[in-house]
């Protein structure tokens, strides 16, 4: 038959697997060995949902071949096997591959990124070891077995061939040992017992293999005769199933990578047992960093189901809520019916109870991870905190009473982490809300000109350094009895009764001014008024109530908001700035002149904030004549 190529992205890996761009070659057997276990489960599911396929359970193993001779490793299973199309579209592309973000990634892979974990394609493993790979497969439901050959980068044929037994065999053909590599290593029964044991003992399958084992000499009782027979190699009891306080901290991580294609261990393992109206294994996983497509649409969430320790389907989404969606792992019950279907999954009253149940458990470790161990609690934010921010302000809030405390800010205090409860148990006496100000770094922030009264007034700011957490904000609207409320937003009612006489008094003895100044700006304002927000700056322009300025800035960046929804601005002045006494010397002596300033001073404000100005040149232009003038 006709050679068929690889997809572009495939054969640029084929191509840095052959050239060795991945150190820790032995996990190809372990990748080999877990498609292998896939498919037993599908075969045992499938046996016991028709009884059209059926299959003893004695039947269902994994066998590996050494054949030295040869140079050849041979892995076989009598799994559910696989019929042409399945071998074009399993072996023949790499899952998500067309990506951009795949297509990206694969110059990381220069650096010895493992691209196994990162992208799910443990199959191409094998040719890090392998010059040639024969796959020979027969599906289940099929009559006809195909073969699936290739050496690497130059493609792959398709086959017709016999083979009566439904399952799969692969064969590889190692490479030539080198000064720097022996692959003939794989070929010892020590090496393949090894990485059994290190990656593979929790398969819940025999992994079987023809071993030399020395027995006493029938003739002679004082010497011993090697034989072969054939050896279990695993211990063949889930990970799940076994007792955690019997199992290392090493097994559950090779485990999770093995199992959820990621290269780096879990942050934390949560195992645990329930019995009672609803029983069931659960054995999850907080990953250790945010998957490359965790915020893009083909990132799917979900965990692994499994009934009376047999798998029924993968990415369960009911099981998990939106704002936990990061947690990977699976449930064994044996209180759901093995013929469950995704239709009835979503109606199934135990699996709602199951789900609830998996919701507090995780609720209560990141809980326990916040009280115990701050700094772990604070890495997994930076890695999550987004999704629970997300959770917050989803379907309307009704999970902010229970997301609140989890979420963290920094603030003005000393830059680092905060909770809410943190930065309400430490108000200032007398202090009413909890102030924030929003934007692109801590630096822009703290170049706000509110900041410096705030910080000499001792009140305590939370950076809101994300897009989405004004959202947040405006969902919770309050945490306990304290509203949030925008530094750069409305009145911060921040003087003593002293401070505001004095002020009113500078507002009604400057009045004509102010409005002059509106008139001047027109419709860019709402009002000009003294501001009681300064302590260095001439200026300032704030947002009244509804739309921030930090909302303004994110709208004017959508796509979809063609109207560009704008905050209604209001133009602040410090009275105790030698600005102000400028302002009322000119509006004394010559008032048309008063517009040049007003318009300097809004445009001013608005480059203070980081918002565009309408007319920079014409800004510059202003700024030149009256520093002739003056």
């Amino acid at each position: 038959m006709a050679k068929k190529q690889f997809k572009a992205e495939s054969k640029r890996l084929l191509e840095l697997m052959i050239n060795s761009i991945y150190t820790n070659k032995e996990i190809f057997l372990r990748e080999l060995v877990s498609n292998a276990s896939d498919a037993l489960d599908k075969r045992h599911y499938l046996s016991l949902t028709d009884q059209n396929y059926h299959v003893d359970d004695k039947d269902l193993k994994i066998t590996i071949t050494r054949d030295k001779e040869n140079r050849q490793l041979i892995i076989e299973d009598t799994g559910i096997g696989m019929n042409k199309d399945e071998l074009e579209k399993n072996l023949g592309t790499i899952a998500r591959s067309g990506s951009a973000e795949f297509r990206d990634s694969l110059e990381k892979a220069e650096k010895n990124v493992d691209i196994i974990g990162q992208f799910g394609v443990g199959f191409y493993s094998a040719f890090m070891v392998a010059k040639r790979i024969v796959v020979e497969s027969r599906g289940a439901r099929e009559d006809q077995a195909y073969s699936w050959t290739s050496s690497g980068e130059d493609g792959y044929v398709i086959s017709e061939i016999d083979k009566p037994e439904t399952g799969t065999r692969i064969t590889l053909d190692l490479k030539d040992d080198t000064e720097e590599e022996k692959y003939s290593e794989y070929l010892e029964e020590y090496k393949i017992r090894e990485l059994i044991r290190k990656y593979s003992d929790y398969v819940r399958y025999p992994i079987q293999m023809m071993v030399t084992k020395s027995v006493p000499d029938p003739t002679d009782k004082d010497k011993t005769i090697d034989t072969q027979e054939m050896e279990t190699l695993n211990s063949m009891i889930p990970l799940w199933k076994k007792n955690k306080n019997e199992i290392k901290p090493e097994e559950y991580n090779e485990f999770y990578k093995s199992n959820f294609n990621d290269w780096e261990d879990p942050q934390k393992v949560i195992h645990y047992n329930v019995e009672g109206n609803i029983s069931y294994t659960a054995l999850l996983f907080i990953p250790g960093r945010t998957p490359y497509n965790f915020y893009y649409q083909d990132f799917e969430p979900g965990l692994k189901l499994y009934s009376h320790n047999v798998f029924i389907m993968d990415k369960v989404k009911d099981l998990l809520p939106d704002h936990f969606r990061f947690v990977q792992g699976l449930v064994d019950s044996d209180d759901l019916s093995l013929n469950i279907s995704r239709e009835i999954l979503q109606q199934d009253r135990q699996v709602k109870l199951i789900a609830k149940s998996i919701e507090k458990k995780i609720q209560k470790a990141l809980e326990d991870m916040l009280k115990d161990d701050r700094k772990e609690y604070e890495k997994f934010f930076d890695n999550f905190g987004l999704n629970l921010k997300y959770g917050i302000y989803k379907d309307y809030g009704i999970h902010k009473e229970q997301l609140q405390d989890l979420i963290l800010f920094h603030s003005s205090k000393d830059g680092s982490y905060v909770t809410l409860k943190e930065y309400t148990d430490r108000m200032k006496e007398g202090q009413k809300d909890i102030y924030y100000a929003a934007g692109k770094s801590i630096d822009e922030i703290e170049r706000m000109p509110a900041m410096a009264k705030l910080k000499d007034k001792g009140y305590e700011v939370l950076y809101f350094l994300d897009e989405r957490d004004e959202f947040v904000s405006s969902i919770m609207q309050k945490y306990g009895d304290h509203e949030f409320k925008s530094i750069n937003k409305g009145d911060l009612d921040l003087d003593t009764e002293d401070e505001k006489k004095e002020k009113e008094k500078k507002q009604e003895e400057n009045k004509d001014m102010l409005a002059a100044m509106k008139d001047a700006l027109g419709d860019k304002v709402k009002e000009v008024r003294i501001s009681s927000r300064l302590k260095d700056d001439p200026v300032c322009v704030v947002a009244d109530e509804g739309v921030s300025l930090e909302m303004e800035k994110y709208m004017a960046q959508d796509p979809l908001n063609p109207n560009k929804v704008k905050a209604v601005k209001i133009l602040e002045i410090n009275p105790d700035h030698p600005v102000f006494a400028k302002l009322q010397k000119v509006y004394a002596d010559d008032k048309d002149a008063l517009k040049s300033y007003a318009e300097v001073l809004f445009d001013q404000a608005l480059l203070i904030q980081g918002l565009p100005i309408d007319n920079p040149e014409e800004y510059a232009r202003k700024i030149a004549d009256l520093l002739v003038k003056a």
